[in-house]
């Protein structure tokens, strides 16, 4: 564990008693994470495709979904549709993703969230003993051991949300 951030992420993780380690995602000049992380990754022996990616849409409804996946797969849009039970499904804007998650894009966790959003995970996620998520601050990462995301995950729909 670490104490170098303070975030409602690795604030879950403590009460929890969950291991996990930060790992810092050095930012270029306009503050933005890296583009690459195979190396960064790769130089704490982690798996580049063990990246939990949380990806925010906004339904016709006005309603929030996270999809937590895997790898480097994408979101099946008429498997998403049909099981929320909505006609149309977006991709949430930039700007939408802080109102609706309480975090910025790239440090969106898929724990540690308001209850209005509902959080989704794709069975790509199980693949990796260890995953690295969102950590809830702009730079830094959280790495854990899968076990431990999908207990604190247990509420969420599980199933194939991604095609290859």
């Amino acid at each position: 564990m670490s104490d170098v951030i303070q975030s409602p992420v690795t604030q879950l993780l403590q009460q929890q008693a969950i291991p996990f380690d930060v790992i810092e995602i050095p930012l270029s000049e306009d503050k933005k994470p890296i583009r690459s992380l195979e190396e960064l990754l790769t130089s704490k022996s982690l798996n580049l495709n063990a990246v939990v990616r949380s990806v925010v849409f906004k339904a016709d409804s006005g309603s929030y979904t996270l999809l937590a996946t895997a790898g480097g797969g994408r979101a099946d849009w008429g498997i998403l549709r049909k099981h929320l039970n909505e006609r149309k499904l977006r991709m949430a804007e930039y700007d939408e993703v802080p109102e609706a998650t309480g975090y910025v894009v790239g440090a969106v966790p898929p724990i540690a969230l308001p209850e209005t959003v509902r959080v989704l995970v794709d069975k790509s996620v199980r693949q990796y003993e260890t995953v690295v998520i969102g950590s809830g601050v702009l730079g830094y990462a959280i790495a854990l051991k899968c076990k431990d995301l999908l207990t604190l995950l247990a509420g969420a729909d599980e199933s194939e949300f991604v095609k290859v």
